[in-house]
């Protein structure tokens, strides 16, 4: 199961909530047969002749049916986490199985991410590309990141912000790297 999340979920951490609708066994009238199995059975049809045939061999168990639950499921979603979790699922005739959430970010309007990084583009104007310019973009967390640049800024041009990436799955402590692209508004 797919779960959409914000990447500014995926950079603090949160918990989720999913509702599920899981088909749960019932008890229900009757017998029904499982378990079948094809077994070669001989038959005499004379004096020395047999006749070999397949039949179904089944055994007969209570029978069941199939009644929707709705059960609320909590999960964890950790800083710079994309992983899935695990829950048991049920199935008719055998064991359970997983029911596996994979986490997937949503489309962000003004950051990618790939991998701990992130990248974003801003557009400046041409006096600020050839003067240079001071501006602050607003973080995932709501927290400022200045840029100051006192030389000129063509169009393309990257800047890497260390430490201001997605936070590491494994340490949350260490943190990617933001790089900014600037785009040049020309009049």
């Amino acid at each position: 199961m797919d779960i959409f999340v914000t990447l500014e979920d995926l950079y603090t951490g949160t918990f989720i909530e999913i509702t599920r609708n899981k088909p749960v066994m019932k008890p229900a009238k009757g017998t029904r047969k499982c378990n079948c199995r094809q077994e070669m059975i001989t038959k005499n049809v004379g004096p020395g002749r047999f006749h070999m045939m397949q039949q179904t061999v089944c055994d007969e168990c209570p029978n069941v049916r199939l009644e929707n639950e709705e059960k609320i499921l909590e999960m964890e979603v950790e800083p710079g986490g994309e992983i899935y979790g695990r829950r048991r699922a049920s199935h008719l005739d055998g064991d359970p199985g997983d029911l596996i959430l994979k986490i997937k970010t949503q489309p962000h309007p003004v950051f990618e991410r790939r991998g701990d990084d992130l990248y974003t583009n801003v557009t400046i104007t041409l006096q600020d590309s050839l003067i240079g310019f001071n501006m602050e973009i607003t973080h995932l967390d709501g927290h400022k990141v200045s840029i100051t640049r006192d030389k000129v800024t063509w169009p393309g041009a990257r800047i890497r912000k260390k430490g201001e990436g997605m936070p590491n799955y494994d340490n949350n402590n260490l943190h990617g790297i933001l790089y900014i692209t600037f785009d040049v508004e020309f009049p």
